[in-house]
């Protein structure tokens, strides 16, 4: 545990077993390995360097060498081993995370909420509202899971929880390096593959350089197959010939990052880090339910569809110490480029056969024109953030740690639903054929003062208190719409005077938003023994307000997360046994949905409530080892959702109340959206997995078996009643890995399976309707809808090979 004896290197390191840590700038040490398991994993979730057995925290952490023996490659392959953690995709690049069933089924749209869970690259928050980026997971140290509210010390958007990715740093002992290279084959897909490397090289005896490089292709699996269909407004067909492929959903990832190590004498070091990525994604990454296609991993798109997804991040962190006491300075800049096609002929069609809206679709000459719709996209992000906090010795009797925090995030949205060759006069201004246009500027601002205080009442009891003062201020301004030939009250008719975003045609939206505040955690630890350790937590977390773009909707404000959870941590020889009991309080959720015109709406619309456990058992012994993980959250709504809260959460009045008894919303209709009791969405009751890895001497050459089991319940797929059935539960699904190989002297090589049983699980689901009316889920009527299903990658099966030098 903490006072456990300690080996003190010529260069301030602690040396645990076979772990290392830095207590002051020595960054540059021969950096930590994992050789003992993950229990010998040094983490920084505390913001000090700590023995994960120590940290009064529920944290599951994977080290290096067991993010490659998990065959982890991307976000939704570590996912599959965090018990608390889930995770919604749409296709990479586009994914939320959620910890502990905390999801209301946010639908992600540019002007919606935050995240409620933060993800960190090193010390750098890069959790954009699109989700975080999906980073090629290569030559990491470790990835850190941090479940319940991280607030106090990670601040906005860490309500939840906070996802580390640490990556491995410049190491001055030594030139040294590898190269992976792996081949793989998807079940009715193509063949893919990856190749990686570093290399290490020091500089001196103060400094070293680190190079790391990755391309991987992903091979396609969905096959865009032949289809037409004929607009009831017009008569005209349309079909796809042009876009049938088969696997056309395949992904090319690349990039690098380079990082530097000074120590400037043996108490400052600085670290400066480059990095940036190439995501190109094709095609659509969901199955078809419709009588369109004929089998599973199916769709019909009338319209291109892909993303191109870059980023460039640059961070910079100085650390050192005045006096006895450390002290950290780091800051970063990231910027981030998307580039998007969607098919939109869906809702095109739909509304078409609803209310004969391929009518109002005509050309110069006005003749009818194919009413086909489609969206082309550029969101581009920026993010600027800087933190200088100080820490007291971490082994006096009271230790301080605390510190200062500001951010700056932007995000320039570009939309453009486009229907070619329609009349000037329905043309949104400044544009080549869009029918609506939505171009607007985003800004979130968080400033912040921090702190924790630990004092040891006795050598085994601890107590733990912290805070954190925020504030956050955000803006939104520009424009979304028609044009005024098309539409009389919206859109370019709508337009004031105000500052104009770059690319509209004028401005029919500014508004902004900001509030101070304050939460708190508290925590007292008690040392049974040295291997045993139990504490209970309340703390808090919180996520920023933000702006309703509908022009008759308030801004909606903050919500918070109080977490009431007693944990424990215990190792008995071979045997580690953590876990946690928790309630989750949610309160004032920001509750998004669809409304009028398909515009995101976004109400503080209730209380939720989430009681669960969570636990992870690890044995090892001789070449054996065998880790067991599972959580069960019941995550219910307390009081009915109404459309318009109030404070008696009484759904029949339709108007709501400002704070000082105004009426702020009147004329408006309100509704029950959901029923207390119900189910929040998205994340399962239960979900658990487990792996059994066996290792023996073979010759000269060390061989390996391994095999993997995850499990993922039964999930709502919305948290409204009726909406719920229309687009059906995602079924519990289970998935297995297999891997066997050898391991010589510096070189090693693998055969691996995952998703072995070929499963064909769901993790989101859509529907592209005419707005509420969509109650076919076969897609069979002509104004039904198609129903769209976002599933697990089908098994692969690959090999790999190694090379260390």
């Amino acid at each position: 545990m903490r006072n456990m004896k300690a080996l003190l290197t010529r260069n301030g390191a602690m040396l645990l077993g076979t772990t290392m840590i830095c207590t002051s700038g020595t960054a540059l040490a021969q950096q930590a390995v994992n050789t003992g398991g993950d229990s010998d994993i040094v983490v920084t979730a505390s913001k000090r360097a700590e023995n994960l057995q120590d940290v009064p925290l529920a944290i599951t952490a994977i080290g290096n060498e067991r993010l490659g023996e998990l065959q982890v490659k991307e976000f939704q392959d570590v996912v599959k081993f965090l018990p608390s953690v889930t995770i919604q995709t749409l296709a990479p690049g586009f994914s939320q995370i959620y910890f502990r069933g905390v999801a209301s089924g946010e639908n992600a749209n540019h002007s919606a909420s935050l995240p409620t869970v933060g993800t960190y690259l090193d010390e750098m928050p890069i959790t954009t509202i699109q989700g975080a980026l999906d980073i090629h997971a290569y030559d990491l140290a470790r990835v850190e899971a941090l479940a319940g509210p991280q607030g106090t010390l990670y601040g906005a958007s860490s309500m939840a929880g906070t996802i580390k990715l640490v990556t491995n740093q410049p190491d001055t002992s030594g030139t040294y390096g590898s190269l992976g290279l792996e081949l793989n084959s998807v079940t009715r897909g193509g063949i893919g593959g990856v190749a990686e490397g570093f290399v290490n090289a020091p500089l001196g005896e103060r400094a070293a350089l680190r190079l790391v490089g990755w391309y991987r292709h992903d091979a396609g699996y969905i096959d865009n197959i032949a289809g037409s269909r004929t607009y009831p407004s017009s008569g005209i067909t349309q079909d796809n010939a042009a876009f049938v492929e088969k696997d056309y959903n395949d992904v090319d990832t690349y990039g690098a990052r380079l990082a530097l190590g000074i120590d400037l004498d043996d108490d400052w070091t600085v670290r400066p880090t480059l990095m940036g990525q190439v995501q190109k994604a094709n095609g659509s990454f969901a199955q078809e339910r419709s009588t369109a296609v004929t089998r599973k991993l199916q769709t019909v798109q009338y319209n291109p569809e892909r993303s191109d997804d870059k980023w460039i991040q640059a961070a910079l962190t100085i650390e050192g110490k005045i006096g006895s006491w450390d002290l950290t300075a780091t800051g970063g800049h990231l910027r981030r480029k998307t580039t998007t096609e969607s098919d939109y002929s869906d809702y095109a069609y739909f509304y078409d056969a609803l209310y004969g809206y391929g009518a109002y679709f005509y050309d110069n000459n006005g003749d009818l024109v194919n009413p086909n719709q489609y969206i082309q996209g550029v969101d581009r992000y920026k993010r600027s953030f800087a933190e200088l906090r100080i820490a007291s010795p971490a082994d006096a009797r009271i230790r301080f740690i605390g510190g200062l925090f500001w951010q700056r995030q932007s995000h320039n949205i570009e939309q453009n639903y486009i229907i070619d060759d329609i009349a000037d006069s329905i043309t949104v201004t400044g544009t080549d054929s869009n029918i609506w246009l939505t171009k607007q500027l985003r800004i979130d601002r968080d400033y912040a003062a921090f702190g924790e205080i630990s004092f040891d009442i006795t050598d085994k009891l601890t107590l733990t208190g912290g805070g954190r003062v925020y504030k956050f201020d955000n803006s939104l301004v520009g424009f979304f719409g028609y044009s005024a030939g098309f539409s009389s009250r919206t859109g370019e008719a709508a337009c004031f005077a105000g500052p104009v975003v770059s690319g509209s045609p004028c401005t029919n939206l500014d508004k902004s938003t900001s509030d101070t505040d304050f939460i708190h955690k508290l925590n007292l630890t008690y040392k049974i023994t040295d291997d045993v350790m139990v504490y209970g937590t309340w703390s808090r977390g919180f996520r920023p307000g933000g702006i309703n773009r509908r022009g008759n909707l308030p801004p909606y404000g903050p919500d918070t997360l109080d977490n009431y959870e007693f944990g424990w941590k215990t190792s008995f020889g071979p045997v580690r046994f953590n876990g946690a009991i928790y309630q989750e309080d949610w309160n004032n959720i920001q509750l998004s949905f669809l409304g009028a015109n398909g515009l995101t709406e976004i109400r503080n619309a209730g209380i939720a409530r989430i009681r669960g456990i969570e636990a992870d058992l690890s044995y090892r012994q001789g070449g054996f080892t065998l880790s067991l993980g599972g959580s069960y959250n019941d995550a219910t709504i307390r009081r009915d959702f109404c459309r318009i809260a109030n404070a008696d959460f009484d759904c029949s009045i339709d108007v709501d109340f400002d704070d000082s008894g105004a009426i702020d919303q009147p004329n408006e209709m309100n509704d029950t959206l959901a029923p207390r009791g119900s189910r929040l969405p998205v994340t399962a009751k239960f979900k658990g997995n487990a792996v059994a890895r066996y290792e023996w001497p073979m010759g000269d050459m060390n061989a390996h078996v391994q095999f993997a089991v995850n499990h993922v319940g039964k999930r709502r797929s919305d948290l409204r009643p009726f909406e719920n059935g229309i687009v059906g539960n995602f079924k519990a699904y289970t998935t297995a890995d297999l891997s066997i190989g050898v391991k010589g002297e510096g070189w090693s090589a693998e055969a691996f399976a995952t998703n072995l049983f070929n499963s064909n699980g769901v993790i989101n689901s859509a529907v592209q309707c005419g707005e509420s009316i969509c109650g076919d889920p076969d897609g069979i009527s002509n104004t039904g809808g198609v129903f769209y299903d976002n599933v697990i990658r089908p098994r692969l099966i690959g090999i790999k090979v190694a090379k260390d030098f």
